[in-house]
């Protein structure tokens, strides 16, 4: 199974996405079709193999769109290069749609302006009429509707053809068989005056709506566009973010050579101010680095030798050397866009619904319209006669295809992910997918993990107690330490970092065995040593005391017999009380989910002020404990490191791994915080509560548009209180619908998070 992202052409509305969505399903060999409208992709999921780009082209050609492949961020300089020319096209369409409208605007508002002045003239005494004859106007319209409708209208045209040859319709459909109907019918009146008479027809014709439809239209298309492209400017600031070049120290020799050609294991020269190129490891100098760009964190941060250095942040002050560990496709800025690309490109369940409409929305509209005219011309003939209901039955037809737009519909969701996917980026919020965006706004529970979590995760030996006078501290450490040298764990990592410090030597061992979620055992010679937690019957009152402190106790045992124990510590992150702090004024109720031992867990869990404590719960079960409470209906989101926690952030609705360092398990949940701020944790729910938030909005809107706007086109108020919509507010109406959307969507950059 694999997966392809296309870039679409010739898409411009919802109805668009729909049909090609709806005919490259129906592909053998594609699994799953996603086409956003926002965007402007398609992801396709093949099941065996990729099918020709040729292939899928001849699909869809004939409605008027073809693909291209779009080329992954799979190197920093490819990246750039790419945006770049993504952003040119974008403007060359832009500008090509602007010439349009300098052209058609400018008419249509003094056609528009003329119009008023006639209407004004008949319904007040005090606006003279028009200084021109009704003959010569006319004429006038119609030579400039002739160039508007062929012309420069040409697109809705080829909607038509599009919609006669493939019976596929799109907006560019009801805009054109609207504005064609109109321009015809007033055409044959003009032209030919027996038709007039034959058809019993009135006197007027509708060359003028033609024209400020049409250019009303354009304009909203081009504001659309232009809307459009800042939802994307999340993804070019953090591709702007990469250097171009790279200072690299090469057989004894200071080279600048372009950024795709670093080399892992390159040594890199940073000087005060540069931007550092790619990922690696501080081997010589030290600096301070301002890391906000790619973490969110506003203060620089101090590196030494060691310290690990990410590409696209900026050096301050100071000269140091780095190697380089990770480059091109595999930084850290790399994979950031790459998911936030993938992220803004991917639904959200709520879409489905705004999905399944825009598919049958045009087909609607047109036998709405095709009704409308059709009753007005028999019911309204008996009660009106023939030549007002013709003349209100054309109105309405056209009305009701120039008001009815499936755009606003399509861009309600992907605006706003897009829009919010990007502000999380800049936060160092990076969210896998817009799913899970979704679901995070719900949440009314969080579950936090203590080790690297709440607490720093960087225990230190605090009291080391011999049972045995004969045996000294110092020699209950080394014992210790030589069992955990083999082990990952935090608290055994803590333990041989004290027998470093005091320069003992660690002797070799033999059976190593994890004993998972109780502690490790070795032999060392003749003797089996273990390390492991204290049962409930071995809790003494030295043990209880240490553990109330909130320390953690292992014993050391030498085959079977307790020879002593060891106490750890951990520290709470100075932000997390502020950060449960949040959360509870956000509603959310706040556990911690740990393997340690229930005192320990109860002390830290007081100093945060968090609700509940599952303390001395083992790594497989902690997947369990959370599927208790989501039976009991609670919405659970799931914060841990992203690795030890896999089943349990797998388990949870929305799972969130706290990443550090420069090696981040990006993609081990659905959302992961840059840095591992516990307070990015609320930012995070406020984002997608803030997002889900401006989508009802949207959607709201885009349907109570076309709820109330369809029947005024139609007529409905008419019997009441003769009033009738004219086309051409119509087509003012649908020219700011989907800039409203797209608007309304672009006031998520401004939320405070």
């Amino acid at each position: 199974m694999s997966t392809e992202i296309y870039s679409v052409k010739g898409m411009h509305c919802a109805s668009c996405a729909a049909i090609i969505q709806k005919k490259l399903s129906k592909v053998e060999g594609i699994k799953e079709v996603n086409v956003n409208l926002a965007t402007e992709t398609a992801q396709l999921e093949f099941d065996n193999g990729n099918l020709k780009l040729e292939v899928l082209n001849q699909i869809i050609n004939n409605y008027g769109y073809s693909l291209e492949i779009e080329e992954p961020p799979s190197a920093a300089s490819l990246s750039v290069a790419d945006s770049v020319a993504k952003r040119a096209e974008k403007e060359r369409e832009l500008h090509a749609q602007l010439k349009k409208v300098q052209f058609a605007l400018p008419v249509a508002l003094l056609v528009f302006f003329l119009m008023m002045w006639d209407i004004g003239s008949m319904f007040s005494g005090i606006i003279p009429h028009l200084p021109l004859s009704m003959e010569l106007l006319n004429i006038f319209f119609m030579l400039l509707s002739t160039w508007m409708v062929f012309r420069t209208g040409a697109p809705f045209l080829h909607g038509i053809v599009m919609f006669i040859r493939s019976g596929a319709a799109s907006m560019d459909t009801l805009i054109g068989i609207g504005t064609l109907s109109a321009y015809l019918y007033s055409a044959v009146i003009t032209l030919i005056p027996s038709a007039k008479a034959f058809l019993h027809a009135p006197d007027s014709t509708y060359f003028d709506v033609t024209i400020v439809v049409i250019g009303f239209v354009l304009l909203g298309k081009y504001l659309e566009a232009r809307s459009k492209m800042k939802t994307g400017e999340a993804i070019e600031k953090l591709i702007g973010l990469q250097a171009k070049s790279a200072l690299v120290l090469r057989m004894g020799k200071e080279l600048e050579i372009p950024v795709q050609q670093v080399k892992k294991g390159d040594v890199v020269i940073i000087k005060p101010g540069a931007k550092i190129p790619v990922d690696g490891t501080i081997n010589e100098g030290y600096s301070t680095i301002d890391e906000s760009m790619v973490s969110g964190e506003s203060l620089p941060v101090d590196k030494k030798i060691g310290d690990p250095v990410v590409g696209g942040t900026i050096n301050k002050q100071g000269s140091f050397t780095f190697t380089a560990s990770h480059v091109g496709a595999d930084t850290i800025l790399a994979r950031i866009i790459r998911m936030v690309e993938d992220a803004q490109g991917s639904k959200a369940p709520i879409q489905n619904i705004a999905d399944k409409i825009a598919g049958v929305f045009v087909p609607v509209v047109l036998v709405l319209a095709a009704a409308t005219f059709v009753i007005w011309l028999t019911v309204g003939s008996s009660l009106l006669g023939f030549s007002v209901a013709l003349s209100y039955g054309i109105m309405g037809m056209v009305g009701i295809l120039v008001i009815a737009c499936p755009c606003a519909l399509g861009l309600a969701t992907p605006t706003a992910i897009i829009v919010g996917i990007g502000k999380g980026a800049e936060y160092g919020i990076l969210i896998r997918n817009a799913e899970s965006l979704e679901k995070l706004s719900s949440v009314d529970t969080v579950i936090f993990d203590k080790t690297g979590t709440i607490t720093t995760g960087n225990p230190q030996v605090s009291d080391i107690i011999s049972l045995e006078k004969e045996r000294s501290t110092t020699s209950l450490l080394q014992l210790a330490a030589t069992i955990e040298n083999r082990s990952e764990h935090p608290l055994a990592q803590a333990i041989v970092e004290a027998a470093k410090k005091q320069q003992l030597t660690l002797g070799e061992i033999t059976d190593f065995r994890a004993l998972e979620g109780i502690g490790v055992s070795a032999r060392i010679g003749n003797t089996t040593v273990t390390v492991r937690k204290p049962l409930e019957s071995e809790k003494t009152m030295a043990v209880k005391k240490l553990q109330e402190e909130g320390k953690t106790v292992v014993l050391i045992e030498e085959d079977g017999t307790c020879r002593g124990l060891i106490a750890l510590s951990d520290t709470v992150k100075k932000e997390a009380r502020e950060a449960v702090a949040a959360l509870h004024r956000k509603g959310l109720k706040v556990i911690m989910l740990t393997g340690d031992n229930l005192l320990a867990a109860n002390f830290m869990a007081r100093q945060v002020g968090i609700d509940e404590v599952m303390a001395e719960v083992l790594p497989q079960e902690k997947a369990e404990k959370i599927k208790e409470l989501q039976r009991v209906g609670r919405k659970v989101v799931m914060a841990g490191d992203g690795i030890n926690d896999a089943p349990a952030l797998a388990q949870a609705d929305v799972g969130i791994a706290m990443a550090t360092g420069t090696d981040v398990a990006i993609e081990s949940a659905g959302i992961t915080l840059l840095k591992g701020d516990i307070n990015k944790v609320a930012q995070a729910i406020t984002l997608s509560r803030a997002t889900m938030r401006v989508i009802r909005q949207n959607l709201f809107w885009a349907f109570i548009y076309n709820i109330i706007g369809i029947p005024l086109a139609a007529g409905a108020l008419f019997p009441l209180w003769g009033i009738f919509l004219n086309p051409v507010f119509s087509g003012l109406a649908m020219a700011g619908s989907s800039v409203s959307v797209v608007s309304n969507s672009l006031r998520l950059k401004g939320k405070k998070l």
